[in-house]
């Protein structure tokens, strides 16, 4: 199993969490501030680049690292999942066809065609290090019938994604050693013979990882273990297994030990939005990934002197109290927001700490 990655922008020690930054930012904190949480890496999202900034800005800034002033490794999703989820919200939005999609953002006339191609092509254009196959995401209630074709249509745009990717190297004289990552994606829902279908027709095209997609988790918030750590077996060992969009800290700490070595979600930055803060239980419990989270603005905490968490070595607990949280959020003061998202940010990767001293012992 491996444990570390290195990437054009650095290398990351594996198990790692990556927060998304969609548009090229994580909302509420600058590039100072993800470093000073030891964020390693972020999630961006391909599509919607193209529309915000433009693939033009970004060239003329020679890639997203030098345009929104982040020196560490971006990871580029294909933005496939968040296509389909607008098309099966409502089918004016586009729809899905067997070699390209057809995204209609406003629902009216003008479209965007997503193809595997473009997509690689954009994500070179993004200068990022690890990029994504664009693939046919599918719902945890779909049929058999329909998870099997979103799994043909996933292996047959990987081969046209890797193909795409390999012309790219050459047109580019991008040698190997100075190459970004390409990751396919495991599709077939609940479906466990799917799931194998789909692994067994990405095998030998030469993909340096695979992440599992689809809802991690039950429509009750409960994990699928039982396809995760299915999913996580038909990875090698010796290639990264990016568990995508799943988020919440037990989740993590669990598919860790299915194998799981990369992670990404919203949650972090989402709930501090919302005063809600992650916190561990003790420096060094029986459980090492015990936690709770902490409420800004429950009345307990209108005078308390004490920081967010005794734990935490991030800036908000370093310099602020519970007290002062509390108050910022009830003002509505945008302050608030970034040391929330900064203790946030500084607890999962803690978390990730401390996966990685638990698989060295």
């Amino acid at each position: 199993m491996i444990d570390r990655l290195s990437l054009i922008h650095g290398a990351i020690s594996l198990p790692a969490f990556f927060p998304d930054g969609t548009y090229g930012a994580v909302r509420c904190v600058d590039a100072e501030d993800l470093r000073d949480c030891k964020v390693q890496g972020l999630v961006m999202n391909a599509f919607h680049l193209l529309s915000k900034p433009g693939i033009t800005t970004i060239r003329r800034f020679k890639g997203i690292n030098n345009f929104s002033g982040w020196d560490r490794p971006v990871l580029t999703d294909s933005g496939g999942f968040q296509v389909f989820s607008l098309i099966r919200q409502n089918p004016k939005y586009g729809e899905v066809r067997k070699n390209e999609v057809i995204f209609r953002p406003d629902g009216g006339k003008e479209k965007t065609i997503l193809t595997p191609e473009k997509s690689i092509r954009a994500q070179f254009a993004c200068g990022s290090d690890v990029m994504m196959c664009l693939d046919y995401c599918t719902h945890p209630e779909d049929s058999y019938e329909i998870s099997a074709y979103s799994v043909d249509i996933t292996v047959e745009w990987a081969r046209r994604c890797k193909l795409e990717y390999d012309r790219q190297l050459s047109a580019r004289r991008i040698p190997l050693e100075s190459r970004p990552l390409i990751f396919a994606i495991i599709q077939g829902g609940g479906f466990a013979q799917l799931r194998k279908r789909c692994a067994d027709g990405l095998m030998g095209m030469g993909f340096d990882g695979f992440g599992f997609c689809g809802w991690p988790a039950s429509s009750d918030g409960v994990l699928v273990t039982d396809i995760l750590e299915y999913t996580a077996g038909l990875m090698p060992d010796d290639k990264v297994k990016y568990a995508m969009g799943l988020g919440k800290p037990e989740g993590i700490a669990r598919c860790a030990e299915m194998g799981y070595n990369l992670f990404d979600c919203v949650i972090p930055t989402r709930e501090a939005r919302h005063n809600r803060m992650y916190i561990f239980d003790s420096v060094a419990a029986e459980d090492p990934y015990a936690c709770s989270r902490y409420y800004i603005l429950d009345d307990k905490h209108l005078r308390s002197d004490s920081p967010v968490s005794e734990h935490c070595d991030c800036l908000t607990c370093i310099q602020y109290s519970r007290a002062y949280l509390h108050h910022l959020f009830k003002t509505g003061d945008s302050s608030g927001y970034r040391l929330a998202t900064i203790h946030n940010l500084r607890f999962y990767t803690m978390l990730m700490e401390r996966i990685r001293d638990e698989r060295a012992r």
